[in-house]
């Protein structure tokens, strides 16, 4: 991730762009190839002279910050798929690799998992 002096500069050749192609192009993807839009802002803010509280600026750049909340609460996508992120199967302790049977209690729309052994 770019910061600084070359922060400024490469975002500038890429000012024809979007913004997330300026970002992409500055270094700020995370590791699921999301764009970290607040990280490069927080950025370009700094390097362009402004100064962050202590506490915003240890938040942009610290990476044993939590990162996004689990919200608990999802979607249906277009697809028709219904997706359970890492964060809520990390708080049940669920491995990759495990099965588990789906019950679906259609009237009430309650959805459970049952472990396989």
């Amino acid at each position: 991730m770019l910061v600084g002096k070359e922060l400024l500069e490469k975002s500038k050749l890429l000012s024809n762009k979007s913004e997330d192609e300026i970002a992409r192009g500055c270094g700020y993807v995370g590791p699921s190839g999301r764009v970290l839009r607040k990280s490069f802002y927080r950025a370009l803010i700094e390097a362009k002279g402004y100064k962050l509280s202590n506490s915003a600026a240890g938040r942009a750049g610290n990476r044993s910050s939590r990162g996004r909340r689990a919200e608990f609460k999802t979607k249906v996508h277009g697809n028709g798929n219904l997706l359970i992120g890492h964060a809520y199967t990390k708080k049940l302790g669920l491995e990759p690799g495990q099965e588990y049977k789906i019950d679906l209690k259609k009237d009430s729309k309650i959805i459970s998992l049952t472990p396989l052994n």
